[in-house]
This record gives structure tokens, C-alpha cells and sequence, in this order.
């Protein structure tokens, strides 16, 4: 049962973080990744697929088909944590108060 609730958040954190590096990609932008603070727009793309491989491979062994709702609940749940995180992540927040 465990399964269902850690596997969920991390498909909810690994599907929202590879949104931003996908469509970054997609736009043909240069974006921070792991691999450098101005990655190339491939490099991007191939990250932001790679995240949703992830989360795609969490939720199947998260045991979805037995528990939709739970399921569903963990992966909002993650969802929510990694999108209020993230821009701090990314450094788009600005830590100083005008």
C-alpha cells in the first residue's frame, strides 16, 4: 500500500518538473538544467521527456489500476509540492523584498 502513496507524489514531482524543460525546449529557448545553466533546446526537450518517462514508471508501479483514487490524491499532492518549489529551484523567485 505504500507503493501507492510514494510512487504517486514522485510521478506527480517528476511529471511537473519535466513540464517547463519541455516546453522550453519546444519553443527553442535556451533553459537551466542539470547540465548547464543555458542547456540547448535538445538538450531540454530530452530532459523534460525523460522526467515524464520517470513519472510514467513511478505510477505504474505505484498500483494505479488497484487504487485510483489514492493514486490520483499522492500524484496531486506531488504535483502541488514540486509546482510551489520549483521556481525557487529555477531561480526565478526573487529572494530579496523590494
Amino acid at each position: 500500500m505504500w507503493q501507492v502513496y510514494v510512487f504517486g507524489f514522485l510521478a506527480g514531482v517528476f511529471g511537473v518538473n519535466g513540464i517547463p524543460h519541455f516546453l522550453n525546449g519546444l519553443a527553442g529557448k535556451k533553459f537551466k538544467s542539470p547540465f548547464g545553466e543555458n542547456s540547448d533546446y535538445m538538450v531540454n526537450i530530452v530532459w523534460g521527456w525523460l522526467n515524464f518517462i520517470v513519472a510514467g514508471i513511478f505510477l505504474f508501479y505505484s498500483h494505479s489500476h488497484i487504487h485510483l483514487l489514492r493514486t490520483f490524491a499522492s500524484v496531486m499532492v506531488g504535483a502541488l509540492v514540486m509546482a510551489l518549489l520549483l521556481p525557487m529551484f529555477l531561480g526565478l523567485v526573487d529572494s530579496k523584498k523590494k
